[in-house]
Parts: structure tokens; sequence; C-alpha cells
């Protein structure tokens, strides 16, 4: 079994909303668990601990909205002839191969189908993450060895 089918199996587990898959073959054992295995009672106590979140969140439209509004707006306009290229996995970004060593790609880099954009470590394996679609990177939405959710927005590319 190679990366590529563990990115698959990881890729399949998590939109088949499994508790948990595990599969031994010949000395490898992989081991899945996903949040569909949290029980209805702790998952529901997750979201209701922050009771404190709507307070902060009203005042702030109060004074800024027009400001945050307005800044927003352009931006959005901006984005939307670019393409999003996320995470496919849960882990830890990485722009490099290494400490000290060159990032794969940078804003304003020209990308084809297949490069190598970055890595994404999960459970201490380095998973490359490569173009699907070829245009210039405008920009890279996450910090150097940053954790990144499945899904997450890692790169604006410009497909023109």
């Amino acid at each position: 079994m190679d990366i590529k089918d563990i990115q698959n199996l990881i890729r399949f587990v998590s939109k088949a909303e499994v508790a948990e898959v595990s599969i031994k073959q010949e000395d490898i054992e992989i081991k899945i668990k996903t949040l569909h295995s949290v029980p209805a009672q702790t998952a529901s106590q997750q979201f209701y601990v922050p009771q404190a979140q709507p307070q902060f969140n009203a005042p702030l439209p109060q004074a800024p909205a027009a400001v945050t509004s307005d800044s927003t707006t352009p931006v959005a306009d901006e984005n939307s002839n670019l393409i999003t290229i996320k995470s496919p996995m849960i882990g830890t970004f990485y722009r490099s191969s290494g400490p000290g060593k060159d990032s794969f790609v940078g804003v304003g880099d020209t990308i084809a189908p297949g490069k190598v954009l970055c890595i994404v470590e999960a459970m201490k394996l380095f998973n490359e993450i490569e173009a699907e679609v070829s245009g210039k990177i405008v920009k890279i939405l996450v910090d150097d060895a940053s954790p990144v959710e499945y899904d997450q927005p890692l790169f604006l590319v410009d497909p023109a």
C-alpha cells in the first residue's frame, strides 16, 4: 500500500461518515478514526462550551460594520475567478521539504498539474500535495508548520 492509497482511504473514510476503519496488509496496519465516532452527548457538549462567543460577536457589528463589509466585498469580487486549492487531509502544512530548504512554490510562481505545492504531515507520513490545475499562485493562505483541517483552503490560483 503506497501513500496515494492511504490518502484515498482517508478521503473515502471522511466522506463515508464511518466511525472507524482498520486494515491489515502484510506488515502494515492502518487504523483511521473519525469524528463520527464521538458520542452525540460529547459532541453537543463541545458545541455548547463556548457560551461567551455570542457576546464577543455582538459588539463587533456596531462600530466596524461598514469597514468590515466594505473590505470583504472587493476581496470576494477579486477572488471570484480564482481557484482554491484545499487540503485533502488533516495534518501539518509545510511549504518546503525540510528546514532551511527552498519552498516548493511561492506567490507568483506558475504551476502545472503534478507540480508539488506543499507537504501535509499526517500521522508521521509526509504527503506531497500536487497541483491538479495550471495557473499562477496568487496567495498562500496558510503559514508554514501550521495545522490544517480537511478541506481547508491552502492556495489561491489564477487559472489565466
